[in-house]
């Protein structure tokens, strides 16, 4: 696994590896249509929000998601971090590896305080994850988030805090140890 800035040149793989749920469920909605061209728009949407920095998941040279900060409060020394994948790199270690950079690198080279997560509450998936995780579920913010289909979300808030992070670590490195490498 390895991750580089996500651009516009991810898209045709994203568009080929999305399915139903990866539609569904994402956050702001998705691509407004369906097609590489769309997705590259979307990428564009995503990379011109502010506090914002996104990156793509490569697996064997291949866009099979992105991961970002979705939002970084110095001031406040929290970071939101936000994870989408395809389904063909779920159940992999590309969730707990691309996790473990980006925490790692708010904790210990950033000097955050807290990271947190805000999943759907439809998505049981995300939601078994980040147990797995180790994160601890703060809250549900009700119809928090507002899709471009009028659809309002319920997110279920998330969070690791710094005297946390050294057994969430240890637990992502752990996981990472036990998948096979090729």
């Amino acid at each position: 696994m390895t991750l580089v800035p996500l651009t516009e040149a991810h898209a045709a793989d994203l568009h080929a590896g999305a399915d139903e749920d990866t539609y569904a469920l994402l956050a702001r909605g998705g691509p407004e249509e369906r097609t590489a061209e769309g997705w590259a728009a979307y990428i564009k949407q995503l990379n011109a929000l502010p506090l914002r920095v996104n990156w793509a998941v490569l697996l064997r040279g291949r866009a099979a998601g992105r991961i970002s900060y979705s939002e970084v409060r110095a001031s406040d020394r929290w970071a939101e971090i936000g994870t989408m994948l395809v389904p063909t790199a779920q159940g992999t270690a590309a969730n707990p590896e691309a996790k473990l950079l980006l925490m790692a690198r708010a904790f210990e080279g950033l000097g955050a305080n807290r990271v947190h997560f805000k999943v759907d509450a439809r998505n049981a998936r995300s939601l078994r994850a980040m147990q797995k995780l180790g994160a601890v579920q703060e809250g549900t913010l009700r119809q928090y988030q507002v899709r471009p289909d009028g659809f309002a979300r319920d997110s279920v808030m998330f969070s690791v805090l710094c005297g946390e992070w050294p057994a969430v670590k240890a637990g992502l490195q752990a996981r990472l140890d036990a998948f096979p490498r090729s």
